[in-house]
Formats: structure tokens, C-alpha cells, sequence
């Protein structure tokens, strides 16, 4: 419940503007006072937000936890203004091209809680509600202290500028768009747990959150490609070269997505090698959860004239029509098929979201080539969703699916593994030989 109301609270109160950051930071000069324009907003309607419900005592936790403690509400609070400082000084570090911090960033939250929670075992600490959020605070507020001393040249120059109210106006246009879609994608990624609860059993749920823990790992891909994606394709429109190459890239990761599609489908069943009998299903399911990480990667490389014609009401729009479809599917299938009808109508409407983002990029933007883009997306999705619903009783015929489509795109896509291949074993070359690259 923590994590859902951090997610949730950095969405709304940033107001878009972390998002607008983004696209702006290579169009500004002042890019201190960008910080600013953008953090400020934010951060006092949160503040104020919390100071308000503070004075409620102990309703946060009462909302959260069902617990009545005003400590455990004053964590939450603590919380949540970290997670929304770390969210914006992470930024900082991503737009100026500071890997390793910014990868940094994203692991030494979930490090320093793993640390607190080795220390309470250590320690035989009392494994209470209160500790367990008393570690997650402590990680956070740690994690925006260490942003805040690596960030210092930015902040420190932005909090002596002045804010520009019509700039600001712009970027609220561009970002405001963006919250409403971002509560309907947290939405498209939140109702099948909703659902599953309410319609099926908490066995069910149990097997669905362990699948999608196994396909979680296809979510490192979207993280490193969405994180390096964007400020690149925004940096090559501020300087009107390197457009060209968004179809090759789009290539690139169609070729990944379909082969890890096809991965999954062939060597699921070692996924229960490593669980109980009882979790036998997860075999099935984990390749229609790869539905949502693989697909927002590849609509990532294809929406990018929505970005660049900053007309962010049409993500919104793409988010609303794919969480009703979502919905809709959950509330058909859910009931007879439990967990594996909640896999495939959120992989299902994931792969509508990424249709709609493609034409509405399409529709601002520029044509783009899009016959191998749709066949083999919905070639692999069409596989996975009758891997999941029927894998168990096909047998033999889901492995001859998944080969055939593997076969396809080894041949479709071949001078794409080429060059990555020789890419690959340049930089092997090289790291061997001791140069840099």
C-alpha cells in the first residue's frame, strides 16, 4: 500500500512537470532555473497537501494500514516527500548524462532497504508495521540526501532564479495532459490485481503476482530503453538531425520483443523447477505478462511524435481507451479463467495501447513503415494468449508455434543480429585489448 500511494502521489503532484522537464532541458539555457520551474510547483501542493492531512491525526495510517498511529502517518508523510525529491533530482542526473549516478538512482533505494531489513534480522528487531516503514522511509530519505549532495551545482544555481510564469504555463499544457494519462496507464497496470481480488480467490492472485514477478525482469529492458531513449530522440528534434534513425531503432526492438517472446514460450517450464506444485500454472502465464514491459517498450520507439509535437493528450487518450479494454477483458475472463484471464487482458490491452500510441504518433508526426511492426506484434501476442488459456492441452503444437515464429524473424530480422552481433564482439575486442569506447 506504501508503494502504491508513492507511485501514485509523485504522479499527481508532480503536475506533468517532471515530464515537461524532459522535453524542455535541451530547448532551455537556464536549465537550473528549469529545476526550479519544475520541482516547486509540486512539491508545495504535496507539502501543503500533507501538512493538512497531518492535522487529521492519524488518518493516513487508518487509510493505509487500517492502524491508528499519527507516527506511522508522519512516516508516510516523510515518505512521500522524499520519494517526490529523489523523483526530480534523478532527473537531473538522467537528462545531463550521468549514467552510473543515475543507475545508482535507480538501484540504491531497493539496496539500502534490503540493507535495513539484514540489519533488523541481525539486530532481531521486532517485525512490526512500524519498523518495516520506518525502513522504507529511512532508504528513501537517505536515497534524496545522496541526490541532493550529487545535484548541488543545479539546485543551489535554481533556487537563486525566478520563476517565469508563461514558460511555466507552457509546461503545464504540455504536462497536465500527462497526469490524466498517467492515472489511466496506472490504472491499465493496477486493475487485474483489483479484479482478480474481487472475482476470483487469493490462490489465484498469488499465482498471477508470482508470474508477473518472473516476466518483471523483462521491465530492466523497458527501464534502460525508456531512460535512454527519450532525452536522445528529444536531443536530435532540438537540433533537427537524427530523426532518421527512430524507424532503425524501431527494428532493433521489434526484433528484441519478438525474441523474447518466443524465449519465453520455449523454456517457460523451467520457471517451475522453482516453485512449489501448487504454482504449476505460472508456467503458462509468465509469457502473456511479458505482454505489458515488452509492449510499452516497443510503443516507446514508436510514439515518439507525440513527444516531439508535444501533444501529450493523445498518451491520455491511448491510456483511457487500453485501461476500459483492460477492464472489460478482466470482467470476461477473470471469472472462468482466474489468474491466466488476467494475463491476457492485460496483454491484450497493452498491445492495443501500443497500436494507439503508433497512429497517434503517426497522425502528429510523420509516416512510418508499420506492416512487420503490427504482423509480428500480434503474431506474438496471439501466441502468448493461446500459450496461456491452452498451453497445457496443445502440447506439442505451442512449441512448433513458437520455433516457426522464431525461425521468422531470425530470417526478417537478420541484418539487424548482424550488426548487433558485431557490435557485441567489437566491444568484446576492445575491452580484452584494454581501449576505451
Amino acid at each position: 500500500m506504501l508503494q502504491v500511494t508513492i507511485g501514485l502521489s509523485t504522479l499527481l503532484f508532480s503536475l506533468g512537470l517532471d515530464q515537461a522537464y524532459v522535453r524542455e532541458f535541451h530547448d532551455v539555457a537556464n536549465k537550473p532555473a528549469l529545476l526550479k520551474q519544475s520541482f516547486l510547483p509540486g512539491f508545495l501542493l504535496l507539502f501543503a497537501s500533507l501538512v493538512g492531512l497531518l492535522s487529521l491525526g492519524d488518518f493516513m495510517a487508518m487509510w493505509l494500514f487500517d492502524s491508528s498511529s499519527f507516527q506511522l502517518s508522519l512516516l508516510i508523510a516523510i515518505a512521500l516527500l522524499a520519494a517526490f525529491v529523489s523523483r526530480f533530482l534523478s532527473l537531473v542526473l538522467r537528462m545531463n548524462e550521468r549514467g552510473l549516478a543515475f543507475s545508482m538512482s535507480q538501484v540504491l533505494p531497493k539496496l539500502l532497504l534490503l540493507g535495513f531489513i539484514g540489519l533488523y534480522v541481525y539486530a532481531e528487531v521486532d517485525k512490526t508495521l512500524t519498523n518495516l516503514i520506518l525502513a522504507n522511509t529511512a532508504a528513501l530519505v537517505f536515497v534524496s540526501v545522496v541526490f541532493a549532495f550529487n545535484t548541488r551545482k543545479e539546485w543551489v544555481a535554481g533556487a537563486a532564479s525566478k520563476i517565469e510564469f508563461e514558460h511555466l504555463k507552457h509546461m503545464l499544457r504540455f504536462g497536465m495532459p500527462l497526469i490524466f494519462g498517467g492515472i489511466a496507464f496506472w490504472g491499465l497496470t493496477a486493475v487485474d490485481k483489483v479484479f482478480l481480488r474481487a472475482l476470483a480467490s487469493f490462490e489465484e492472485l498469488a499465482v498471477y503476482s508470482v508470474s508477473v514477478s518472473f516476466a518483471a525482469a523483462a521491465i530492466i529492458l523497458q527501464s534502460v530503453f525508456s531512460t535512454v531513449w527519450a532525452p536522445t530522440v528529444y536531443k536530435w528534434a532540438s537540433k533537427g538531425e537524427g530523426l532518421e534513425n527512430v524507424h532503425r531503432v524501431t527494428r532493433y526492438v521489434l526484433a528484441l520483443v519478438v525474441v523474447l517472446f518466443c524465449f519465453a514460450g520455449l523454456l517457460s517450464w523451467i520457471v517451475e523447477l522453482f516453485l512449489p506444485p501448487h504454482y504449476s500454472e505460472v508456467q503458462w502465464i509468465v509469457v502473456s505478462c511479458l505482454g505489458y514491459p515488452l509492449l510499452y517498450t516497443l510503443s516507446e520507439s514508436t510514439a515518439v511524435g507525440i513527444g516531439i509535437s508535444k501533444r501529450t493528450g493523445f498518451s491520455m487518450l491511448a491510456a483511457v481507451i487500453a485501461f476500459f479494454v483492460n477492464t472489460l477483458g478482466n470482467w470476461l475472463l477473470i471469472p472462468k479463467y482466474g489468474a491466466a484471464g488476467a494475463a491476457v487482458s492485460t496483454c491484450f490491452s497493452f498491445w492495443v495501447f501500443f497500436l494507439l500510441r503508433t497512429e497517434f504518433s503517426i497522425f502528429l508526426w510523420k509516416q512510418m513503415p508499420r506492416l512487420a511492426i503490427y504482423s509480428y506484434s500480434g503474431l506474438v501476442v496471439f501466441g502468448a494468449i493461446v500459450f496461456t488459456l491452452f498451453g497445457s492441452r496443445l502440447g506439442l503444437i505451442t512449441v512448433g508455434f513458437w520455433v516457426m515464429v522464431l525461425v521468422l524473424a531470425m530470417q526478417s530480422f537478420r541484418k539487424e543480429f548482424e550488426t548487433a552481433w558485431r557490435f557485441s564482439c567489437g566491444i568484446v575486442k576492445r575491452k580484452a585489448s584494454g581501449n576505451s569506447y
